[in-house]
């Protein structure tokens, strides 16, 4: 199973990034796949995650501004984050959970600066 993160960058304050997290294999293999970010000197925290069926949620710091979508064909989840903000910057990191297997890619930046 490998998950490959990719988009991040730099951003201004008000800007937008689309990551993007591509399986090797079927996403249905994966009951849920989720965003979580890392900033320095901070724990990992969830930022979105998406199940099967569709259904999502999302920390309340990124509600209405991000948003967690998936393309089955494509094998690939994505987060849109719009009205980024300086407190967004951190390393974003994919992760999926397959029964009771966890699976994570590497991270990708997002620093939000003017």
């Amino acid at each position: 199973v490998q998950l490959q993160a990719s988009g991040g960058g730099l951003a201004q304050p008000g800007g937008s990034l689309r990551l993007s997290c591509a399986a090797s294999g079927s996403i249905f293999s994966y009951n849920v796949m989720g965003w979580y970010r890392q900033a320095p000197g901070k724990q990992r925290e969830l930022v979105a995650f998406i199940l099967t069926g569709g259904g999502t949620n999302y920390a309340d710091s990124v509600k209405g501004r991000f948003t967690i979508s998936r393309d089955n064909a494509k094998n690939t989840v994505y987060l849109q984050m719009n009205s980024l903000k300086p407190e967004d910057t951190a390393v974003y990191y994919c992760g999926a959970r397959a029964g009771a297997n966890d699976y994570w890619g590497q991270g990708t930046q997002v620093t939000v600066s003017s």
